[in-house]
């Protein structure tokens, strides 16, 4: 995907500018904006984060990948 700030920003209905402040981290990026990010690409909020190297959730216990959708 080639997706611009602008775009991004009409996903998470914000501006351009707003959506520029999060990336260079001097806005927090509000929950429901982490949430929708998180859905629109597929990935766990962790991920996003930079808290896990893995895109899909894992079963701390066992390693396994788990199934979204439960």
């Amino acid at each position: 995907m080639d997706l611009q700030q602008a775009d991004i920003a009409k996903l998470l209905y914000t501006t351009q500018a707003q959506y520029s402040r999060y990336e260079r981290g001097e806005r927090e990026l509000p929950l429901r904006h982490l949430i929708t990010l998180a859905d629109f690409y597929g990935v766990t909020a962790d991920y996003i984060l930079g808290r896990s190297n893995s895109p899909s959730p894992v079963c701390k216990k066992c390693g396994k990948k788990l199934d979204k959708s439960l």
